[in-house]
């Protein structure tokens, strides 16, 4: 359904272009939400892009769709805003949205523009830029609400009113003491439902879910996501509160990380593919076959070692394909699953063993099950040989094993990678399921030259 609202809308945006129709595109850009309108805006033609945008005067609307467009195509379309316009835009974008996209610029046209803004703003956004790309500090939104823990309700409610209008999560109080020291916090529910003379520090929340500024995004989109808040607190050594972290934040943290673990998986980088351009995509994806392709070459010489085993049995060959798929596929699904425990934080390094020896059962069980399947249709395939049951044993025990130390590997690697500090996204890409298809191969033919007496 949303997809066919953007198309509509795309449509009608150039239809409009088309006939100057400048009336009705400016209802359209009105009424249309920054998010509907950036997709559209990336399908557009450049002189299009051009058209539209003259048409948006709003400095704040604008900031909206920048934050949203994709990054290549925001360095591409800011080279033709006029700088001082520029400066306006980034004027009024909120700090954390401006410092995301002013690193993304030239190290010289973002110190000119954060020269000419306005000063308590370039400020804040300096400071935010200062902190790591995947930090809590980074990304934390200097404009929140903190008032001293003697203040009552109804002078809560009075500030509100007039000195916090325009601050973009105003849903909690923050309460600090005397000192600037974050003590508790306040919904606006509660300030609501309290009597309102009861001051602040009788009726707040002392039990405290903070981060610091270096804390990792990907901690603080966890801890968000786990208790359920709005906004998180981000305070300094001495626990005085320097900014706050807001849901919408993180829900494109939780968007981007499981985008790259997505793209990690498969093996072709960080980026969206769309945005790689032919050399790129290339070069990204070059090492990670590479692995696919030793795996292949070895498994080619355990193979040809095996050779005059296959000219006496030439049966064995047929059962390959399965053998591989089926001890591949369970790999990949273990190494999966423990990724996205890993990334959400429902697996920790100590949770190694019984982690692993859960989805070592889960291999063995599905092997027993899936071996029987396999060593029946072998069987009942080459009834008429003598060696059928040899041969029906062989193919059943070498699923087994193989769909065994498959989930044995694929939920080992991912926990081993993490306690290395190397991201496991990698885990489940070509170096679990080569390595699993050589030594299923391997198994295969050691048990078989062992049964079938070969």
């Amino acid at each position: 359904m949303h997809n066919e609202k953007i198309k509509l809308l795309t449509a009608s945006l150039k239809r409009l272009l088309r006939r100057g129709a400048t009336k009705q595109l400016l209802n359209i850009i009105k009424k249309t939400h920054m998010a509907d309108l950036s997709i559209a805006f990336n399908v557009l033609t450049p002189d299009n892009r051009e058209k539209l945008f003259g048409l948006m005067d709003d400095p704040e609307q604008i900031g909206v769709l920048f934050s949203m467009l994709e990054e290549t195509l925001f360095l591409e379309f800011v080279k033709n805003v006029e700088f001082t316009r520029l400066v306006d835009i980034f004027d009024h974008m909120p700090s954390d949205d401006a410092a995301s996209l002013l690193t993304l610029l030239d190290e010289e046209l973002s110190d000119q523009i954060l020269s000419k803004m306005q000063k308590e703003e370039s400020d804040n956004i300096e400071q935010l830029m200062s902190y790591g790309e995947d930090t809590a500090g980074s990304l934390m939104v200097t404009d929140f609400i903190a008032l001293e823990e003697d203040v009552v309700a109804k002078q809560v409610i009075e500030a509100l009113q007039s000195k916090y209008l325009d601050v973009e999560m105003p849903f909690y109080i923050y309460v600090v003491d005397e000192y600037g020291k974050l003590v508790g916090v306040s919904s606006l529910r509660q300030l609501v439902v309290v009597h309102p003379e009861k001051p602040l520090k009788e009726f707040m929340a002392k039990d405290l879910v903070i981060v610091k500024p270096y804390t990792d995004r990907e901690e603080v989109a966890r801890l968000v996501s786990r208790y359920d808040y709005l906004a998180i607190p981000v305070v300094d050594d001495d626990n005085r509160i320097v900014g706050i972290v807001t849901v919408d934040d993180v829900i494109d943290i939780l968007h981007e990380a499981a985008t790259e673990d997505i793209l990690k998986m498969a093996g072709v980088g960080e980026e969206y593919i769309e945005t790689q351009t032919v050399w790129r995509g290339t070069r990204i994806r070059l090492p990670w076959l590479f692995a696919s392709f030793l795996g292949g070459v070895a498994a080619f010489f355990i193979i040809g070692g095996f050779e005059e085993d296959l000219a006496k049995f030439t049966t064995l060959a047929a059962f390959i394909p399965v053998i591989m798929g089926m001890g591949g596929n369970i790999g990949t699904q273990s190494s999966t699953i423990v990724v996205r425990g890993i990334a959400t934080g429902r697996i920790e390094i100590q949770d190694f063993t019984k982690v692993v020896s859960k989805e070592l059962a889960v291999g063995l069980i599905l092997g027993v099950i899936y071996g029987i399947f396999i060593g029946v249709i072998a069987k009942l395939t080459f009834a008429a040989e003598p060696f059928s049951m040899a041969l029906a044993f062989s193919v059943g025990l070498a699923i087994i094993m193989s769909m065994s130390i498959a989930a044995l590997v694929g939920s080992m690697v991912p926990l081993i990678l993490e306690r290395l500090n190397i991201d496991p996204a990698v885990a489940t890409g070509p170096f679990v399921t080569t390595s699993i298809d050589i030594v299923s191969v391997y198994c295969y033919f050691m048990i078989a030259t062992q049964l079938l007496d070969i």
